[in-house]
């Protein structure tokens, strides 16, 4: 576009930027429909900007004051910019570990929308909030009534991003939304410089262990392909993955058996649950015997995320440094010892 300073982003590949004098232009792609504009932003942060009519989209008026945000991720991510104190409204509350949300909202500064997908608009009408944050879902269906508020809804998509660092640079948009862009610019360095200084790390380690990642969900065992940001990671880690050369950004729904054909001799096996107590191998076992054909189950190679106990889901995406740096202790357990952040060894 003529007269826009673009943003250089130097992983995303789902969103742009571009500048102008007085405001600027965001578009994110469809990451369901490739070619196609999932959504366009204007975002004015001077009032009295000249917008001209070619720029078509949602305009949004920044800094962003009250902020309804349905996701615990996005929630956290605004913590960490310093500027929870937009948080106006929030949904899907039982998902949410962070305390002092749930302390607000218990004060009654910050509204319960109730259910994300079918929030109390009552509510939201009476916060009257600048924006409302949400995750896209494709075939989706729209957004219902949500839609006929006339707030702007911005698309949160990065999870749909097909690396760790193009998910997490993000945060330059968000960033931008509430006021904190050079606060979101530094942090996404750190975690940049962070991120890369761990890649060199595990490769000076030289070649990790094989690793199997998740366990069974009722009769479905999703593993990361080769191209999504577990996949990735585990491989930035130095580990090598059975399905490491599937070229599947998402995860691989596979039975028990195709999965035990494949990674019934990995070394080390990493898994996220939800429990109010740590999980013990005995109780693993109790969910599906099979497991016991395991070399890592043999050999109590397990590590397990309790995402109720953890704050994996809140700070992972936006600070895949922190996940990185587990992989690679759980990787190479004889040459690192730093602590384990969100997963730990499972006892007996």
């Amino acid at each position: 576009m003529q007269g826009g300073d673009t943003l250089q982003l130097k992983y995303a590949s789902l969103l742009s930027i571009v500048d102008y004098d007085g405001y600027s232009v965001v578009e994110i792609q469809n990451p369901w429909k490739t070619g196609k504009t999932l959504h366009r932003y204007v975002l004015v942060e001077n009032a009295s900007a000249q917008i001209p009519e070619k720029e078509q989209g949602s305009v949004i008026h920044t800094p962003l004051t009250q902020a309804a945000v349905f996701t615990t991720v996005h929630c956290s991510l605004l913590m960490n910019l310093d500027c929870q104190d937009k948080i106006a409204a929030v949904a899907d509350l039982q998902y949410i570990k962070i305390p002092w949300i749930h302390e607000q909202v218990s004060a009654g500064r910050i509204a319960d929308c109730g259910n994300g997908l079918n929030p109390v608009v009552e509510k939201i009408m009476d916060v009257k909030p600048d924006a409302i944050l949400l995750s896209p879902f494709e075939n989706s269906g729209g957004y219902g009534k949500t839609e006929d508020l006339g707030i702007p809804i911005v698309e949160c998509a990065e999870y749909m991003e097909d690396s760790p660092l193009g998910r997490a640079e993000w945060m330059k948009f968000y960033g931008r939304l509430f006021g904190k862009r050079e606060k979101a610019d530094s942090l996404f360095v750190v975690v940049d410089s962070n991120y890369h200084a761990l890649c060199r790390q595990a490769q000076e380690l030289g070649e990790g262990r094989r690793v199997l990642v998740d366990k069974m969900v009722g009769n479905v065992w999703y593993v990361p392909g080769g191209k999504s940001t577990i996949g990735q990671m585990v491989r930035d880690a130095g580990g090598r993955s059975p399905w490491a050369d599937d070229d599947h950004s998402g995860s691989l729904s596979l039975s028990f058996e195709a999965v035990l054909e494949n990674a019934a001799d990995c070394d080390v096996w990493l898994f996220r649950y939800s429990a109010n107590h740590s999980l013990t191998r005995e109780k693993l076992l109790s969910e599906h015997h099979g497991y016991t054909q395991f070399k890592s189950f043999r050999e109590g190679e397990l590590y397990g995320c309790n995402v109720e106990q953890t704050l994996f889901y809140e700070e992972a995406p936006f600070r895949p440094d922190y996940l990185l740096s587990d992989f690679i202790q759980m990787v190479h357990p004889d040459k690192t010892q730093y602590p384990l952040k969100y997963f730990e060894k499972l006892r007996k």
